[in-house]
C-alpha cells in the first residue's frame, strides 16, 4: 500500500518540514483573521474539529483506537481477566496483554464497544453544509455568525489514514473495512457531483490500496478488479500530475503481476505492456525526472521477463539492454541517496537476467 493520502497534497514529504515550521505562525494568523472578521461583523469560517481528538492531519490516539495498531477499532475484544480491549486481529497475537502483561485467559467480543465505534465512524466530519440557513448557524453574540465549512473530504482522509495506520500493523481486514467506507463516500460524491479529476484520482487511488488488501488477504480474483477498476478511474485524470502517473502504472504492473503468477503470461505482458506506454509517455512530458526514468526501466525489465518466458528470447534481449542503457545514462545528484540504490539494484538485477538463458524470477 502506497503511504500517500489521495486527498491532502499539503501532507506530502517534502512539504512536511514546511509544514512544522509554520505551525505555530499558521495558527495565530488563523486566530487573528476569525477575530478580525468577528469584530468586523462578517461570518467567520471554523474548520470543525473531532472532540474526541481524531484528525486527518495529525496523529493521536483517542479512545477508540486500539493501542497496536494505532488504528480506530476493529472486531473490538476484549481480554480476560484485565478487561484491556484492542482490535481481533492484533491481540490474536499475543498471549499477554501488551498493556498490563497479564496472561490472557480467552478473548470476547466487545460488541458495544464496537457499536459505538461504528457509530463515531459513520457520523465523522459528516457536516455537510453547502447552504446556510438558521438552522445551520451559530448565534455569537447579537449579530455575528459562524458558519461550519464542508468538510466532507475532510472524513475521506481520515478513513485513509486509519486503514494506513491499520494496514502497517497488518491489519489488513481493517484497512480494507475503512477503505470501503472511503470508497462509497466517493462515489456518492461522484454521483452527486458528476467526474471530476479530483474525485477520480481519489477514488483511484483508494480502490487500489483496496487491491492491495485483498492481495494481501489471498483474495486475487478481488485484487484484480479492484486494481482494474482504479485503473478506469485514474486514465479518467489529465496525464500532467507525476504522482498520478505513477500509481496508474503501478496499478497496472500489480494486475500484470498477479496474471505472471497465475501463470497467464499472455495477460502479464498486455498488462506490463500499459504501464510501459503510460511511463514512456510520462518522460516525454517529465524528461528530467528521475523516477520516471527508473520506472521506465523497472516495465522494461518486466516487459522483458514475460517475453523470454515466452520465448521471445532476442526481443527480450533487446528490451533488457535498452533498460540497461536508461540507467547507465541516469545521473543522480548526491542526495538522491534512495534513487541510487533503486538504480544499482534494477541495474544489477538486469545485468544478471542477460547473464541467463532462462530467468526463473519475476522482477
Amino acid at each position: 500500500m502506497t503511504p500517500v493520502c489521495p486527498f491532502v497534497k499539503a501532507a506530502r514529504p517534502d512539504e512536511a518540514s514546511l509544514k512544522n515550521n509554520g505551525e505555530s505562525q499558521t495558527k495565530h494568523q488563523s486566530g487573528q483573521e476569525v477575530k478580525a472578521k468577528q469584530e468586523s461583523g462578517e461570518s467567520a469560517t471554523i474548520s470543525p474539529k473531532c472532540p474526541f481528538g481524531y484528525d486527518s492531519e495529525t496523529f493521536k490516539l483517542g479512545p477508540f483506537s486500539c493501542m497496536i495498531c494505532q488504528a480506530l477499532l476493529y472486531e473490538s475484544s476484549k481480554c480476560v481477566p484485565c478487561s484491556h480491549v484492542y482490535c481481533k486481529a492484533c491481540i490474536s497475537r499475543f498471549k499477554d496483554c501488551p498493556l498490563c502483561g497479564a496472561d490472557i485467559e480467552k478473548i470476547e467480543p466487545d460488541t458495544n464497544l464496537q457499536n459505538v465505534v461504528d457509530q463515531f465512524i459513520e457520523g465523522h466530519a459528516r457536516i455537510k453544509r453547502s447552504q446556510v440557513d438558521k438552522d445551520q448557524q451559530e448565534a455569537v453574540g447579537e449579530k455575528k455568525t459562524v458558519i461550519y465549512e464542508d468538510v466532507s473530504l475532510e472524513r475521506g482522509a481520515f478513513l485513509v489514514q486509519q486503514a494506513m495506520r491499520a494496514f502497517r500493523a497488518q491489519n489488513v481486514e481493517s484497512a480494507k473495512s475503512r477503505l470501503s467506507v472511503c470508497a462509497e463516500d466517493i462515489r456518492e460524491q461522484l454521483e452527486r457531483m458528476g467526474t471530476t479529476s479530483e474525485l477520480c484520482s481519489q477514488l483511484g487511488a483508494v480502490l487500489g490500496m483496496l487491491g492491495d488488501c485483498c492481495r494481501a488477504l489471498g483474495d486475487a480474483s478481488s485484487a484484480i478488479t479492484y486494481f482494474e477498476e482504479s485503473v478506469n478511474f485514474l486514465k479518467k485524470v489529465p496525464p500532467d500530475d507525476l504522482e498520478i502517473i505513477h500509481t496508474l502504472s503501478v496499478s497496472l504492473n500489480k494486475v500484470g503481476d498477479l496474471k505472471y503468477y497465475d501463470e497467464d503470461l499472455q495477460g502479464a505482458r498486455s498488462y506490463y505492456f500499459q504501464s510501459l506506454n503510460v511511463r514512456r509517455d510520462a518522460i516525454k512530458s517529465h524528461p528530467s525526472s528521475p523516477s520516471q526514468i527508473l520506472d521506465v526501466a523497472v516495465s522494461l525489465a518486466k516487459v522483458a521477463d514475460v517475453d523470454r518466458n515466452l520465448g521471445n528470447e532476442d526481443v527480450a534481449v533487446d528490451e533488457f539492454q535498452e533498460a540497461i542503457k536508461l540507467l547507465d545514462r541516469l545521473t543522480l545528484k548526491p542526495e538522491e541517496v534512495c534513487l541510487e540504490q533503486r538504480r544499482l539494484s534494477v541495474l544489477e538485477f538486469l545485468k544478471n537476467q542477460l547473464s541467463e538463458k532462462q530467468p526463473d524470477s519475476n522482477p
